[in-house]
């Protein structure tokens, strides 16, 4: 069996931080998110699918320099922070790796994103270079493009990969992929009901997640 990882919001507890940037960013652009409608709208999605959100919002292109200044700002923000794991989830990994479970991460964020967030948390060598990022393929959550190339990488069938994530367009395009979805929904801000309704098995603590996964 392979358990794959979303990052953001399942490894690292970086979604308040990342998402605060981006609406900053979105503000001086003159769309006047707030945090919660920014998570509300993005969360879970690449950058190319976000932009191509937010420039249907406001009409117009961003500045071709937009993500790439709005990352430094988020980056920034992780290391004054500074960016911490999700609680629990070191010692779940571990757990899952020890019970001879393969485990990998899909993440909507680029490759170089995991390696500083994943770095600073200290969970990257947990993985052992086993990330995946929705830049390796066509297109991003929610459809299933990614975990399924995953899982193809990892060289398992899809109907023996469990996912976990926070977002529904991670749980949608898991269940895309048919996938089963553990939906962690510890955090302030989860969307409890729509994790649900797009198919996920909610949780709340880390400390679940292994006897979730081998039940």
């Amino acid at each position: 069996m392979l358990v794959i990882f979303d990052c953001d919001g399942v490894l690292v507890d970086s979604e308040p931080l990342a998402n605060a940037s981006f609406a900053q960013a979105l503000k001086a652009e003159g769309l006047d998110w707030t945090v919660e409608e920014t998570m509300r709208r993005l969360m879970g999605r690449s950058l190319k699918s976000c932009g191509e959100i937010v420039e249907a919002e406001l009409g117009r292109k961003l500045p071709g320099d937009f993500f790439d200044k709005m990352q430094a700002r988020t980056y920034q923000s992780f290391r004054d922070a500074p960016l911490k794991a999700v609680p629990g989830v070191n010692a779940a990994v571990l757990a899952l790796q020890a019970a001879g479970l393969e485990t990998c991460v899909a993440s909507s964020g680029a490759v170089e994103k995991m390696k500083f967030t994943l770095g600073l948390t200290g969970l990257w060598d947990l993985f052992g270079g086993r990330v995946f990022s929705s830049s390796q393929v066509p297109r991003g959550k929610p459809f299933p493009d990614l975990f399924l190339h995953a899982a193809l990488r990892m060289n398992v069938q899809p109907f023996d990969c469990v996912v976990v994530e926070d977002s529904v367009p991670g749980v949608q395009a898991a269940r895309a992929g048919g996938m089963r979805v553990l939906a962690y929904a510890g955090a302030p801000y989860s969307s409890r009901d729509a994790l649900a309704e797009a198919g996920g098995f909610l949780f709340s603590d880390m400390k679940q997640l292994p006897g979730l996964v081998l039940q």
